[in-house]
């Protein structure tokens, strides 16, 4: 018994009875696809006009069939590489011509504009370091200013030239500006400022009113979006808060996350925000629609450090889990970095290496920073610094101790005895590393810690190891204290075009770790600019060569 279940493939089709069957249409004739220059025109009756004649886009279309038809026929017997070269030429003219529209001479155009620009478009489009800064700037002679509230420890700081943000424990998120760059000169009535001048401020709810629009305890970090439109607040109390830029209003308060949010980070040049919280997980925001995208998971303890640049990814940092993860968004996959880098189990035990230098084992991993899309720098507890690359899984090279180690309690402190033994109670320990900032693409990183500078490191041309430059502010002798307390947060920014006006760093003080209390040092809670001189112009001008556009052109596709 046969049925249209059993039937084979073919017997199921409808067969035609003639190829004129009712109902079928007349079959369309295959369209023939001319090149521009060889279509037919259509004729003159089928063209509107009074008078008559071709119209104006008519007589447009005729004109350009003509002009492609002369290109044909100029180019005919162009080679692949003559057509990259008479391309790139024509790339390069048209960089001449915008320029000449804002009025620069030649030779400016040739040094500054073209190169920079062809150096730029290929970098950034493959996330690569293309500037050299660390040489270019007299950390030595940096100024600083300090600027404060009466408020508790600060905990977190971001900026968005002209303006920084910091909040703190109690709650309070605040705006400032700094002062006007390059200064007016100083008359009998008028003294150019130099601290930071304060704007607005927010000041949070009651831990017990629950329906506060806005923070109920303490807040742990912030950022700032770089149009200037939004400001991002994590806290203890597990909230991420959105606030207006200009007015420190609410948007909206963010309730998605389980634990305290740690980090926040913007990616560059969109209002796409990444949050990382100690509920172990990483998620995704789009403040366009002030909307949740996603979460990401995978950390073993509560994730406290988070980076991005331009490419969608971002990688954090899981504290005692001891890994950096990076996270691919788009490809929904994460690459897992592991730290530690010793035998376990005895932390803050310091053993050996092979030459003879005291290694104290890593109990965890608090701050990240991203250098360029391929790699970054990690600080851990045991005050190392290390040098990532996406290609390996262990560091490329690390730093020991980068801010020394601290001396241990004096007898008297760490004993309620009236007569104390007097040997030290423990050894001298490493200072942790509590906040990395980078300027992006480029070979500059900043630590910081409680030791009393801030300081500067450089990644090595070969782009295999880290190299020390110097701590901002100090003197040769390196025994004057520049930051007063503990550093909790980094922001680095560049003043004028391409930082020709200067480097400012904005650090964030305090007299309490960020996340506890179980350390006090005297100092003010507030914060400091340390404004660096540019003193040597980046290298890399000159006249760009057609066949080096013509190279740049083809590694930028």
């Amino acid at each position: 018994m046969s049925s249209f279940f059993t039937l084979p493939g073919s017997a199921k089709k409808r067969k035609r009875t003639g190829p004129a069957a009712a109902g079928d249409r007349p079959k369309k004739p295959r369209e023939t696809y001319l090149p521009a220059s060889k279509k037919r025109q259509p004729a003159d009756e089928d063209i509107s006009s009074e008078s008559g004649g071709e119209s104006d886009g008519g007589k447009a279309r005729a004109a350009h069939d003509e002009s492609g038809e002369d290109e044909d026929e100029e180019f005919e017997g162009e080679t692949a590489a003559e057509k990259r070269l008479r391309l790139a030429q024509q790339y390069l003219d048209n960089l001449r011509e915008d320029a000449d529209e804002v009025g620069f001479d030649a030779a400016d155009i040739d040094r500054d504009i073209i190169a920079d620009r062809l150096r730029e478009s290929v970098a950034e489009e493959k996330g690569k370091i293309y500037r050299k800064l660390a040489a270019q700037y007299s950390f030595n002679t940096a100024s600083t200013s300090r600027f404060r509230m009466n408020t508790t420890s600060t905990t977190a700081l971001a900026a968005c030239d002209p303006y920084i943000y910091t909040v703190t424990k109690d709650s309070h998120l605040i705006k400032w500006t700094l002062p006007q760059y390059p200064p007016p000169p100083a008359t009998s009535n008028l003294t150019p400022a130099r601290r930071p001048k304060r704007l607005l401020f927010s000041r949070g709810g009651k831990k017990s009113n629950t329906e506060f629009q806005g923070h109920i305890d303490d807040i742990l970090c912030v950022a700032a979006s770089q149009d200037g439109k939004f400001v991002a607040t994590g806290g203890k109390d597990s909230r991420l808060v959105i606030w207006d830029a200009e007015t420190l209003k609410v948007l909206k308060v963010m309730k998605h996350h389980r634990a305290a949010v740690n980090g926040l980070v913007f990616r560059r040049g969109t209002n796409q925000l990444y949050s990382c919280s100690s509920d172990r997980t990483v998620k995704l925001w789009s403040l366009d629609e002030l909307a949740y995208v996603e979460t990401l998971f995978g950390h073993q303890d509560e994730v406290v450090g988070i980076a991005a640049l331009n490419a969608e990814r971002c990688i954090t940092v899981g504290a005692r889990d001891r890994t950096a993860r990076l996270w691919k968004i788009i490809d929904e996959t994460q690459l897992v970095f592991r730290g530690g880098g010793g035998t376990g189990g005895e932390s803050r035990k310091a053993r050996k290496d092979k030459n003879g230098v005291d290694r104290y084992e890593e109990g965890s991993i608090d701050a990240v920073a991203m250098i360029d899309d391929e790699y970054f720098v990690t600080g851990s507890d045991n005050g190392n610094i290390c040098l990532w690359s996406v290609h390996k899984k262990k560091p490329v090279h690390t730093i020991y101790h980068a801010h020394g180690l601290a001396p241990p309690p004096s007898p008297a402190e760490s004993s309620a005895e009236m007569a104390p033994d007097p040997t030290p109670p423990c050894p001298a320990q490493p200072r942790y590393i509590t906040a990395l900032a980078t300027v992006a693409y480029s070979d500059l990183i900043v630590s910081g810690s409680w030791d009393g500078h801030v300081r500067i490191w450089k990644l090595s041309a070969d782009k295999k190891k880290l190299e020390r430059v110097c701590a901002v502010g100090a003197t040769e002798d390196g025994e004057t204290d520049v930051v007063r307390g503990i550093v909790n947060g980094i922001a680095v920014f560049e003043r004028g075009e391409k930082g020709k006006e200067g480097l400012v760093i904005c650090v964030a003080t305090a007299r309490e770790m960020k996340k506890g209390k179980w350390m006090k040092m005297a100092a003010r809670n507030g914060g400091m600019v340390l404004e660096v001189e540019r003193t040597v112009l980046e290298a890399g001008g000159g006249v760009v060569e057609v066949e080096e556009a013509s190279n740049a052109m083809d590694e930028a596709a």
